[in-house]
């Protein structure tokens, strides 16, 4: 016999699973917390994190090699200019200092008196007769 007093079962639609963000993030939480990601993923990103360490190194390492010459070379630029003004103070003192008046001054103060006439020049005949 049947059971005549069943009810009919309709077809239920199916659910659709919607993603867990929630579980999602507790996952990750837990895992690192737990030390999980230290553990497991650094070792398979180990050679990849070594080489982003080497490349921060090298930037590191340019950029202070990079600062001490500008600082050398704003060190030669104020050096240049001081030379400069040096030679320009010393080439104008020698200057004065090799004027005929001047030296007539200092070598007058030695007993040597300049010479107010003209330079005679001496003629001298080279003969062959001897």
């Amino acid at each position: 016999m049947k059971p005549v007093n069943k009810i009919k079962e309709l077809p239920r639609e199916k659910k659709i699973k919607l993603p867990n963000v929630g579980a999602e993030i507790s996952t990750t939480t837990k895992g690192i917390l737990g030390g999980e990601l230290l553990t497991e993923k650094t070792f398979k990103l180990f050679p990849f994190l070594l080489f982003i360490a080497l490349l921060a190194f090298i930037y590191i390492a340019n950029n202070y090699l990079a600062e001490e010459k500008v600082r050398n070379i704003n060190h030669l630029h104020k050096e240049l200019k001081e030379l400069r003004f040096e030679y320009i103070d010393s080439k104008s003192n020698l200057t004065e200092l090799s004027k005929q008046s001047q030296l007539a001054k200092k070598l007058e103060a030695m007993g040597i008196k300049e010479n107010k006439q003209p330079v005679k020049t001496l003629k001298v005949n080279n003969s062959t007769n001897r």
